[in-house]
Protein backbone atom coordinates (compact mmCIF):
# COMPACT_ATOMS: atom_id res chain seq x y z
CA UNK A 1 0.00 0.00 0.00
CA UNK A 2 1.15 3.56 -0.74
CA UNK A 3 0.56 5.83 2.25
CA UNK A 4 0.30 9.60 2.38
CA UNK A 5 -0.93 12.48 4.52
CA UNK A 6 -3.39 15.10 3.30
CA UNK A 7 -3.53 18.46 5.07
CA UNK A 8 -6.71 20.50 4.60
CA UNK A 9 -7.04 24.25 5.05
CA UNK A 10 -9.49 27.03 4.29
CA UNK A 11 -7.74 28.52 1.27
CA UNK A 12 -7.32 32.12 0.20
CA UNK A 13 -7.45 34.16 -2.97
CA UNK A 14 -4.09 34.80 -4.59
CA UNK A 15 -4.86 38.40 -5.58
CA UNK A 16 -7.27 41.25 -4.85
CA UNK A 17 -8.91 40.67 -8.24
CA UNK A 18 -9.90 37.14 -7.23
CA UNK A 19 -11.67 38.22 -4.02
CA UNK A 20 -15.25 38.26 -5.44
CA UNK A 21 -14.97 34.73 -6.85
CA UNK A 22 -13.27 33.53 -3.68
CA UNK A 23 -16.05 34.94 -1.47
CA UNK A 24 -18.67 33.21 -3.60
CA UNK A 25 -16.96 29.91 -2.82
CA UNK A 26 -16.78 30.73 0.89
CA UNK A 27 -20.51 31.53 1.03
CA UNK A 28 -21.56 28.61 -1.17
CA UNK A 29 -22.65 30.89 -4.01
CA UNK A 30 -24.52 33.46 -1.90
CA UNK A 31 -23.81 37.03 -3.02
CA UNK A 32 -22.49 39.36 -0.35
CA UNK A 33 -23.32 43.08 -0.45
CA UNK A 34 -20.80 45.00 -2.53
CA UNK A 35 -19.75 46.99 0.54
CA UNK A 36 -18.71 43.74 2.23
CA UNK A 37 -16.74 42.61 -0.83
CA UNK A 38 -14.96 45.96 -0.96
CA UNK A 39 -14.09 45.75 2.73
CA UNK A 40 -12.48 42.32 2.21
CA UNK A 41 -10.55 43.70 -0.77
CA UNK A 42 -9.39 46.61 1.38
CA UNK A 43 -8.15 44.38 4.20
CA UNK A 44 -6.46 42.00 1.77
CA UNK A 45 -4.60 44.86 0.09
CA UNK A 46 -3.48 46.42 3.39
CA UNK A 47 -1.55 43.28 4.36
CA UNK A 48 -0.17 42.72 0.86
CA UNK A 49 -2.20 39.55 0.33
CA UNK A 50 -2.67 36.48 2.50
CA UNK A 51 0.30 34.11 2.95
CA UNK A 52 -1.97 31.23 4.04
CA UNK A 53 -1.42 29.00 0.99
CA UNK A 54 2.35 29.49 0.93
CA UNK A 55 2.70 28.84 4.65
CA UNK A 56 0.45 25.77 4.58
CA UNK A 57 2.45 24.27 1.73
CA UNK A 58 5.59 24.87 3.79
CA UNK A 59 3.99 23.13 6.77
CA UNK A 60 3.30 20.20 4.47
CA UNK A 61 6.92 20.11 3.31
CA UNK A 62 8.21 20.14 6.88
CA UNK A 63 5.84 17.32 7.80
CA UNK A 64 6.93 15.24 4.78
CA UNK A 65 10.57 15.66 5.83
CA UNK A 66 9.68 14.50 9.34
CA UNK A 67 7.58 11.49 8.28
CA UNK A 68 9.31 10.32 5.13
CA UNK A 69 5.95 9.88 3.35
CA UNK A 70 4.25 12.13 0.78
CA UNK A 71 2.25 15.01 2.21
CA UNK A 72 -0.38 16.73 0.07
CA UNK A 73 -2.18 20.01 0.76
CA UNK A 74 -5.76 20.74 -0.33
CA UNK A 75 -7.87 23.88 0.14
CA UNK A 76 -11.64 23.98 0.54
CA UNK A 77 -12.27 27.40 -0.96
CA UNK A 78 -9.41 28.03 -3.39
CA UNK A 79 -6.57 26.44 -5.31
CA UNK A 80 -5.23 23.84 -4.84
CA UNK A 81 -8.79 22.52 -4.41
CA UNK A 82 -9.39 19.41 -2.34
CA UNK A 83 -10.95 17.55 -5.28
CA UNK A 84 -7.98 18.29 -7.55
CA UNK A 85 -5.46 17.21 -4.91
CA UNK A 86 -7.30 13.97 -4.16
CA UNK A 87 -7.39 13.22 -7.90
CA UNK A 88 -3.62 13.75 -8.04
CA UNK A 89 -3.16 11.42 -5.06
CA UNK A 90 -5.10 8.72 -6.86
CA UNK A 91 -3.04 9.26 -10.01
CA UNK A 92 0.11 8.98 -7.90
CA UNK A 93 -0.96 5.55 -6.71
CA UNK A 94 -1.82 6.52 -3.13
CA UNK A 95 -4.13 3.93 -1.57
CA UNK A 96 -4.26 5.04 2.09
CA UNK A 97 -4.11 8.50 3.62
CA UNK A 98 -4.46 10.21 6.95
CA UNK A 99 -6.40 13.44 6.51
CA UNK A 100 -5.68 16.23 9.01
CA UNK A 101 -7.83 19.32 9.07
CA UNK A 102 -5.67 22.29 10.06
CA UNK A 103 -8.46 23.58 12.28
CA UNK A 104 -7.73 21.83 15.58
CA UNK A 105 -11.11 22.57 17.17
CA UNK A 106 -13.88 20.48 15.65
CA UNK A 107 -17.09 21.99 14.30
CA UNK A 108 -19.80 20.20 12.37
CA UNK A 109 -20.26 23.13 10.03
CA UNK A 110 -16.65 23.96 9.19
CA UNK A 111 -14.65 20.78 9.74
CA UNK A 112 -17.71 18.82 8.64
CA UNK A 113 -17.53 20.50 5.24
CA UNK A 114 -13.90 19.42 4.85
CA UNK A 115 -14.85 15.85 5.69
CA UNK A 116 -17.64 15.73 3.11
CA UNK A 117 -15.45 17.30 0.44
CA UNK A 118 -12.55 14.86 0.82
CA UNK A 119 -14.69 11.71 1.00
CA UNK A 120 -16.71 12.81 -2.01
CA UNK A 121 -13.52 13.37 -3.99
CA UNK A 122 -12.06 10.00 -2.95
CA UNK A 123 -15.14 8.13 -4.25
CA UNK A 124 -14.16 5.11 -2.18
CA UNK A 125 -10.89 4.66 -4.09
CA UNK A 126 -8.77 5.70 -1.11
CA UNK A 127 -8.82 4.38 2.45
CA UNK A 128 -9.05 7.58 4.47
CA UNK A 129 -8.61 8.21 8.18
CA UNK A 130 -10.03 11.68 8.85
CA UNK A 131 -8.73 13.40 12.00
CA UNK A 132 -11.10 16.17 13.00
CA UNK A 133 -10.50 16.62 16.70
CA UNK A 134 -7.10 17.46 18.16
CA UNK A 135 -7.82 20.52 20.26
CA UNK A 136 -6.23 18.89 23.30
CA UNK A 137 -3.05 17.60 21.67
CA UNK A 138 -0.22 18.35 24.15
CA UNK A 139 2.27 19.32 21.44
CA UNK A 140 -0.21 21.82 19.98
CA UNK A 141 -0.51 23.48 23.39
CA UNK A 142 3.28 23.35 23.77
CA UNK A 143 3.71 25.07 20.39
CA UNK A 144 1.38 27.95 21.28
CA UNK A 145 2.89 28.25 24.76
CA UNK A 146 6.42 28.46 23.35
CA UNK A 147 5.48 31.47 21.20
CA UNK A 148 3.39 33.07 23.95
CA UNK A 149 5.94 32.66 26.73
CA UNK A 150 8.62 34.62 24.86
CA UNK A 151 6.36 37.64 24.32
CA UNK A 152 4.81 37.61 27.80
CA UNK A 153 8.17 37.34 29.56
CA UNK A 154 9.58 40.26 27.56
CA UNK A 155 6.52 42.49 28.00
CA UNK A 156 6.19 41.70 31.70
CA UNK A 157 9.85 42.63 32.21
CA UNK A 158 9.33 45.82 30.22
CA UNK A 159 6.23 46.92 32.14
CA UNK A 160 7.23 45.55 35.54
CA UNK A 161 3.95 43.68 35.93
CA UNK A 162 2.32 40.46 34.80
CA UNK A 163 0.57 41.10 31.50
CA UNK A 164 -2.88 39.54 30.99
CA UNK A 165 -3.63 37.38 27.96
CA UNK A 166 -6.69 37.36 25.73
CA UNK A 167 -7.04 34.06 23.87
CA UNK A 168 -9.16 34.15 20.72
CA UNK A 169 -10.74 31.79 18.22
CA UNK A 170 -12.70 32.49 15.06
CA UNK A 171 -16.37 33.11 15.71
CA UNK A 172 -19.11 31.13 13.96
CA UNK A 173 -22.82 31.85 13.53
CA UNK A 174 -24.76 30.94 16.68
CA UNK A 175 -27.15 28.81 14.65
CA UNK A 176 -24.31 26.42 13.80
CA UNK A 177 -23.54 25.44 17.40
CA UNK A 178 -26.98 24.95 18.93
CA UNK A 179 -28.41 21.47 19.34
CA UNK A 180 -29.55 19.91 16.10
CA UNK A 181 -33.12 18.60 15.79
CA UNK A 182 -33.86 14.94 16.39
CA UNK A 183 -32.51 12.76 13.61
CA UNK A 184 -35.49 10.38 13.81
CA UNK A 185 -38.94 10.53 15.41
CA UNK A 186 -38.55 9.77 19.09
CA UNK A 187 -34.76 9.63 18.81
CA UNK A 188 -32.36 11.74 20.84
CA UNK A 189 -31.22 15.10 19.45
CA UNK A 190 -27.64 15.49 18.31
CA UNK A 191 -25.38 16.98 20.98
CA UNK A 192 -24.38 20.64 20.73
CA UNK A 193 -21.54 21.43 18.38
CA UNK A 194 -18.23 20.95 20.26
CA UNK A 195 -16.46 23.96 18.74
CA UNK A 196 -16.81 26.59 21.51
CA UNK A 197 -15.95 24.05 24.20
CA UNK A 198 -12.88 22.80 22.35
CA UNK A 199 -11.68 26.33 21.59
CA UNK A 200 -11.73 27.20 25.28
CA UNK A 201 -10.11 23.85 26.11
CA UNK A 202 -7.11 24.65 23.90
CA UNK A 203 -6.82 28.07 25.53
CA UNK A 204 -6.87 26.56 29.01
CA UNK A 205 -4.18 24.02 28.09
CA UNK A 206 -1.93 26.76 26.74
CA UNK A 207 -2.56 28.93 29.81
CA UNK A 208 -1.62 26.04 32.10
CA UNK A 209 1.83 25.97 30.48
CA UNK A 210 2.62 29.64 31.25
CA UNK A 211 4.44 30.03 34.55
CA UNK A 212 2.74 32.41 36.95
CA UNK A 213 -0.40 32.81 34.84
CA UNK A 214 -3.33 32.58 37.23
CA UNK A 215 -6.97 31.94 36.22
CA UNK A 216 -7.77 35.63 36.61
CA UNK A 217 -4.87 36.57 34.34
CA UNK A 218 -6.36 35.29 31.10
CA UNK A 219 -9.57 35.77 29.14
CA UNK A 220 -11.27 34.37 26.06
CA UNK A 221 -13.16 35.98 23.17
CA UNK A 222 -14.34 35.06 19.69
CA UNK A 223 -12.95 37.15 16.85
CA UNK A 224 -13.70 38.00 13.23
CA UNK A 225 -17.47 37.79 13.38
CA UNK A 226 -18.85 37.61 9.84
CA UNK A 227 -20.64 40.25 7.84
CA UNK A 228 -23.68 38.06 7.22
CA UNK A 229 -26.89 38.47 9.16
CA UNK A 230 -27.78 36.76 12.39
CA UNK A 231 -25.93 36.55 15.72
CA UNK A 232 -22.39 35.18 15.96
CA UNK A 233 -20.63 33.62 18.93
CA UNK A 234 -19.28 36.11 21.43
CA UNK A 235 -18.11 37.88 23.39
CA UNK A 236 -16.33 39.76 20.64
CA UNK A 237 -12.77 40.99 21.03
CA UNK A 238 -13.99 44.59 20.92
CA UNK A 239 -16.44 43.99 23.77
CA UNK A 240 -13.76 42.25 25.80
CA UNK A 241 -11.18 44.98 25.22
CA UNK A 242 -13.69 47.58 26.41
CA UNK A 243 -14.42 45.59 29.56
CA UNK A 244 -10.74 45.00 30.28
CA UNK A 245 -9.96 48.71 29.97
CA UNK A 246 -12.71 49.44 32.49
CA UNK A 247 -10.86 47.06 34.82
CA UNK A 248 -7.67 49.10 34.41
CA UNK A 249 -5.81 46.99 31.84
CA UNK A 250 -3.36 49.03 29.73
CA UNK A 251 -1.14 46.25 28.31
CA UNK A 252 -2.46 43.06 26.78
CA UNK A 253 -1.32 40.07 24.74
CA UNK A 254 -3.73 38.65 22.17
CA UNK A 255 -3.04 34.96 21.48
CA UNK A 256 -5.19 33.27 18.81
CA UNK A 257 -5.39 29.50 19.38
CA UNK A 258 -7.41 28.35 16.35
CA UNK A 259 -5.12 29.56 13.57
CA UNK A 260 -1.94 27.67 12.67
CA UNK A 261 -0.39 30.25 10.35
CA UNK A 262 -0.59 33.90 9.36
CA UNK A 263 -3.52 35.05 7.25
CA UNK A 264 -6.05 37.90 7.06
CA UNK A 265 -7.69 37.17 10.42
CA UNK A 266 -4.32 37.61 12.10
CA UNK A 267 -2.44 40.13 9.95
CA UNK A 268 -5.43 42.46 9.58
CA UNK A 269 -8.01 41.65 12.26
CA UNK A 270 -5.51 41.47 15.12
CA UNK A 271 -2.46 43.39 13.96
CA UNK A 272 -4.41 46.32 12.49
CA UNK A 273 -8.07 46.25 13.53
CA UNK A 274 -7.81 45.18 17.17
CA UNK A 275 -4.59 47.10 17.79
CA UNK A 276 -6.15 50.33 16.51
CA UNK A 277 -9.34 49.76 18.49
CA UNK A 278 -7.36 48.99 21.64
CA UNK A 279 -5.25 52.12 21.17
CA UNK A 280 -8.39 54.29 21.23
CA UNK A 281 -9.12 52.77 24.64
CA UNK A 282 -5.59 53.27 25.94
CA UNK A 283 -4.50 49.63 25.67
CA UNK A 284 -1.24 48.51 24.05
CA UNK A 285 -1.59 45.13 22.33
CA UNK A 286 1.14 42.64 21.49
CA UNK A 287 0.78 39.34 19.63
CA UNK A 288 3.09 36.30 19.65
CA UNK A 289 4.36 35.02 16.32
CA UNK A 290 2.02 32.58 14.60
CA UNK A 291 3.03 28.93 14.58
CA UNK A 292 3.86 28.92 10.85
CA UNK A 293 7.04 26.76 10.69
CA UNK A 294 7.03 25.83 14.40
CA UNK A 295 8.99 22.66 15.05
CA UNK A 296 6.53 21.69 17.79
CA UNK A 297 3.61 22.06 15.37
CA UNK A 298 5.39 19.77 12.91
CA UNK A 299 5.87 17.21 15.68
CA UNK A 300 2.20 17.46 16.66
CA UNK A 301 1.11 16.82 13.07
CA UNK A 302 3.62 13.97 12.75
CA UNK A 303 2.26 12.34 15.91
CA UNK A 304 -1.29 12.58 14.56
CA UNK A 305 -0.24 11.18 11.19
CA UNK A 306 1.71 8.24 12.61
CA UNK A 307 -1.13 7.21 14.90
CA UNK A 308 -3.61 7.59 12.06
CA UNK A 309 -1.59 5.44 9.70
CA UNK A 310 -1.03 2.83 12.40
CA UNK A 311 -4.78 2.51 12.98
Amino acid sequence: MADAVLLLAHGTADSVEEIPEYLLRVTGGRQLPEVAVEEVRHRFSLIGGSPLTRLTLEQGRLLADELGVPVYVGMRNWKPYIADVVRRMRDDGISRAVVICLAPQNSRTSVGLYRRAVFAAAEGALALRFLDDWADHPLLADAFAERLRAVRDALSAETGAAVPILFTAHSVPCRTVISAPQTSPGGPPEPPDPYPIEAKLTASLVASRISGLTPDGWFFAFQSQGMSGGPWLGPSVEETLTALRQQGVTNLIIQPIGFLCDHVEILYDIDIGFREFAATLGITVRRPDSLNDSRLLTLALADLARKGLAS
